[in-house]
């Protein structure tokens, strides 16, 4: 097996680098159907996680849980334009939620140290629109954490699970081909983004959508719960296709050892 050098590691936002959980997008979802009549239930929100927020919205209506009480209450099925309306009501919801919850998780900085000193490249994705993750960026740049390049979900023809944005990053900062691109992530559509791209993929559980814990209650459980949670989220993002899965962004820079080495076959 040829070695491959790693050049660009692309992360997601919530769930990921900052928003231990993946919180600000669950509580917007809610209040924004709640608005409209609509009870959705956590569990219901964190369903589609990853996909653009207007996608998201209309995998939510397409519940059947969701779709009846809609039709219960108007009178008639769901249709698209309820998607917009929704969605519209969703944006400024989700714009003030993101500002809570920007703090990076545990140990983000000291995890990219590595990957830093290695000369690789920072990417991002986020299935936020512009106008939610500036704030987001500003943030975590104080806190320390500047990737060398962003991009959004509104800023491409689609978001997530097409390959779009992570293309626009690895044609900003110069980086080809695929197998030389890790896409870190913790939902679904991340991973399956990556593939699509043709680039390696990294599931993240531990501070991710599919735990949706935040570091006090992550710590709150028995080391049988937090293992029980840890392998479901595992399991999903296996079965998802991710070339690797690991609880946190500290198990990284050894897994591009073993890209590096060629221990691992690309495209597996």
């Amino acid at each position: 097996m040829q070695p491959t050098q790693i050049k660009l590691v692309i992360f997601d936002w919530a769930g990921t680098t900052i928003d231990h959980g993946c919180f600000a997008p669950i509580s917007a979802f809610i209040k924004a159907f709640k608005a409209c009549g609509v009870e959705v239930t956590p569990q219901q929100a964190r369903g589609p996680m990853g996909l653009h927020k207007q996608d998201h919205i209309r995998s939510l209506f397409q519940l059947d849980e969701i779709a009846s009480q809609w039709e219960a209450l108007h009178q008639r099925p769901w249709s698209e334009d309820d998607v917009k309306q929704i969605y519209e009501t969703f944006m400024p919801l989700q714009i003030e939620e993101a500002k809570l919850y920007t703090e990076l998780v545990p140990g983000l900085c000291a995890s990219l140290a590595p990957l830093k000193e290695r000369g690789i490249k920072i990417g991002s994705t986020t299935g936020y629109p512009r106008v939610v993750a500036d704030p987001i960026l500003m943030s975590a740049r104080e806190q320390g954490y500047s990737p060398d390049f962003s991009m959004c979900a509104d800023e491409v023809p689609a978001g997530r699970p097409a390959p779009w944005m992570i293309y626009r990053n690895m044609e900003t900062l110069g980086v080809y081909p695929p197998r030389a691109v890790i896409k870190v992530g913790d939902t679904v559509p991340d991973i399956e983004a990556g593939l699509n791209a043709g680039t390696w993929t990294v599931g993240l559980t531990q501070t991710g959508s599919e735990v949706g814990l935040s570091v006090s209650e992550l710590e709150a459980l028995t080391p049988e719960e937090k293992q029980q949670r840890l392998q479901a989220a595992e399991t999903k993002l296996k079965n998802a296709g991710a070339h690797f899965v690991i609880p946190t962004l500290e198990g990284l820079s050894a897994i591009i050892d073993q890209i590096e080495a060629g221990s691992v076959p690309y495209g597996c």
